[in-house]
C-alpha cells in the first residue's frame, strides 16, 4: 500500500484507533489481527526465501502484534523464536489475547538469548509510539545486540509501526533504536517516521490502514496540519506555458552575495534560477570577481555592488530578491542586507543572511517581514532561536514552528527531511539523499526557490516545489553514486523535472 501523504502524531493515531472502536464497532483486538496479518504477508511478499523468524516483544500492543506475527508464522510451518521482554504480568487487554493464542502453538523464551538472533528475519515489537524515555539497562542491550547481529549475518529486521527507541513524533532517537530494514506502521503514517534521525532508522517505509473507514479519519479533530509533499507537485505548480510567452512573463530575479573569495556560491545559486526557469537573472555581488561570474554562463547578468545604495536600480528592476549565498559577515554584507530588508519584495533568505539576521533588529522592525522565504539548515536555525543546534534537531517541528511564529513568512527547515512551516501547515520533503552533503547545495535551493517565486508560485508553494525538486533532482543524479556528487551535478536534473 503506498504512503498516504497525511502525517499523525501519536495522540492523533490512538484518536483514531479509538473512533474505529467506539464509533465504529472494530474491536481493538480485530485491529491487532489485522496489524499481524498484514506485516506477515509483507515477509511472505518481500522475502520469499524466510524460513525463520525471531519475534521480540516488548509487554505493550506493539508486543501485542509480535504475538500475532509469531503466530501466523508458526501455523503455517515457519521456524519461530519469540523472547518476551519486560514483566509479562504487565501484559493485559488485546495483547495479553495476543500471547494467549502464540501460547497454544509454542512456548515463550523469557530470557533474552543472543543465539536465537541467527533467524532470517527479526521482527522488533518492543516499545510503541507510546515510548517517550530514553531507553536504558537491559532494553538498551537487547536492541544494542539485534543491530550488531544484524550487521555480522545480513539478516532482515522489520520494525512493527515504529523502531523501538525512536519518538514517533519528532524522529529523534531516545538513546539507541533498533535499526530496521523496513518499518511497517499502521493506520496513520506517524510525523517522526520521516525526519531528523529517523531517516537512519526506519529502513523503507511501509503503510497499512489495516481497512479503516475514510470516515474515520473524518471524524477526527482537529484534522493534522503535516503533510508529505506530493510527487506531483512540480506538474501541479507549473503549468505548460503559453506558446507566445516571453522572458518578461517569467520573473526577474536579483541574487546578492559573493563576498571576496565567496563567488562559487552566488555563481551556483544564478544558474540553479535560471535551470529553474526564471525569465531574467541578475546578480549584485563584489567587483573584485564582478567581470568573471559569466564567464562560463553568459546569461547571467552581473554587476558589481560596492555600496549598497548601488542596488536601488536593480531592485527596482527585479521581481524576487534572493540574498546569502556567498554573502559573508562584513560590513559589505550588513549594509547590503539591511537595504534589502526595507523592500516591499518577496524575498528569500539563506546562508550569511540568516547568520546577520539573527544578529540584528527584532523581525517585527523589519518592513513586511511576511514577505520572504527564511531557509536556515540547522545551525542557522539555532542562531535564529538563541537555541543549542542539538536542541533544534530534538524536536524540528517545534523548532520550524518557533522560527516562523518568531520571523514570519515562510520557513524552510532544512536537513533529512526538510520541513516547511508556513504559519497553518507543515510539509515534509521526503525526498533527498546523503550525497547532499556537500558544498553548494543550499546556494541551489536558494535560486530554485527564486526562480518558482519570479514565475507566479505563493511563497508557501515556492517553497515546497523548491524543497521537492532540490531533492528529487539529487536523487536522479545520484544514481550514478552519492558520493563524491557535486551541487551543479543537479543542473541537468532541475531543468528535467520542471519540464516533465
Amino acid at each position: 500500500m503506498s504512503l498516504p501523504v497525511t502525517l499523525y502524531s501519536s495522540s492523533q493515531t490512538r484518536e483514531l484507533d479509538r473512533i474505529a472502536i467506539e464509533d465504529f464497532g472494530i474491536s481493538g483486538f480485530s485491529l491487532m489481527q489485522r496489524a499481524g496479518q498484514a506485516t506477515f504477508d509483507y515477509v511472505l511478499k518481500a522475502y520469499p526465501l524466510t524460513k525463520s523468524f525471531c519475534v521480540v516483544c516488548g509487554p505493550g500492543n506493539n508486543g501485542g502484534d509480535g504475538y500475532v506475527i509469531a503466530t501466523l508464522a508458526k501455523e503455517v510451518g515457519f521456524d519461530v523464536s519469540l523472547i518476551q521482554l519486560g514483566d509479562k504480568q504487565a501484559i493485559g487487554g488485546d495483547a495479553l489475547l495476543a500471547r494467549q493464542a502464540f501460547l497454544k502453538t509454542a512456548s515463550i523464551e523469557s530470557e533474552f538469548d543472543e543465539h536465537l538472533l541467527s533467524a532470517d528475519i527479526i521482527i522488533d515489537a518492543i516499545f510503541g509510539t507510546g515510548l517517550t524515555r530514553q531507553v536504558q539497562d537491559h532494553w538498551a542491550n537487547v536492541i544494542t545486540s539485534i543491530n550488531n547481529n544484524r550487521s555480522l549475518i545480513n539478516n532482515k529486521v522489520l520494525a512493527v509501526d515504529v523502531p523501538s527507541g525512536l519518538n514517533s513524533d519528532t524522529g529523534r532517537v531516545l538513546g539507541t533504536c533498533i535499526k530496521a530494514d523496513v518499518t511497517m506502521t499502521y493506520i496513520g503514517v506517524k510525523s517522526g517516521l520521516v525526519t531528523a534521525q529517523a531517516r537512519d532508522y526506519v529502513g523503507k517505509l511501509e503503510f497499512n490502514d489495516l481497512q479503516i473507514p475514510s470516515a474515520v479519519y473524518k471524524k477526527l479533530s482537529p484534522q493534522s496540519n503535516k503533510r508529505i509533499i506530493s510527487e506531483t507537485i512540480l506538474q501541479d505548480k507549473l503549468k505548460p506555458r503559453l506558446r507566445c510567452s516571453h522572458k518578461g512573463n517569467h520573473g526577474h530575479v536579483l541574487l546578492i552575495g559573493g563576498a571576496l573569495g565567496l563567488s562559487g556560491a552566488i555563481r551556483l545559486a544564478g544558474e540553479a534560477c535560471l535551470r529553474t526557469g526564471a525569465g531574467l537573472v541578475s546578480i549584485a555581488t563584489h567587483p573584485a570577481h564582478s567581470d568573471q561570474l559569466n564567464l562560463a554562463r553568459p546569461e547571467l547578468m552581473v554587476s558589481a555592488v560596492e555600496q549598497a545604495d548601488a542596488l536601488l536600480p536593480l531592485i527596482d528592476k527585479a521581481s524576487v530578491i534572493a540574498i546569502g549565498p556567498g554573502l559573508g559577515q562584513s560590513n559589505w554584507a550588513k549594509y547590503l542586507l539591511a537595504f534589502v530588508l526595507q523592500t516591499d519584495k518577496p524575498k528569500v533568505l539563506d546562508a550569511d543572511a540568516l547568520n546577520l539576521l539573527a544578529q540584528s533588529s527584532p523581525p517585527k522592525k523589519i518592513k513586511n517581514n511576511n514577505n520572504w522565504i527564511l531557509t536556515p539548515h540547522p545551525a542557522e536555525a539555532a542562531r535564529l532561536l538563541s537555541e543549542e543546534t542539538q536542541k533544534i534537531e530534538q524536536d524540528r517541528y517545534k523548532s520550524v514552528n518557533a522560527i516562523q511564529e518568531k520571523y514570519g513568512g515562510v520557513c524552510i527547515l532544512k536537513g533529512a527531511g526538510s520541513l516547511i512551516f508556513n504559519g497553518k501547515e507543515t510539509a515534509v520533503c521526503t525526498a533527498g539523499n546523503p550525497g547532499m552533503a556537500s558544498g553548494g547545495m543550499g546556494d541551489l535551493l536558494t535560486g530554485i526557490i527564486a526562480g518558482l517565486l519570479a514565475q507566479g508560485l505563493s511563497l508557501s508553494d515556492a517553497a515546497v516545489a523548491g524543497t521537492y525538486l532540490h531533492a528529487k533532482a539529487a536523487d536522479l543524479a545520484a544514481e550514478d553514486g552519492e558520493r563524491g556528487m557535486l551541487a551543479s551535478d543537479l543542473f541537468p536534473f532541475i531543468r528535467k523535472l520542471v519540464n516533465e
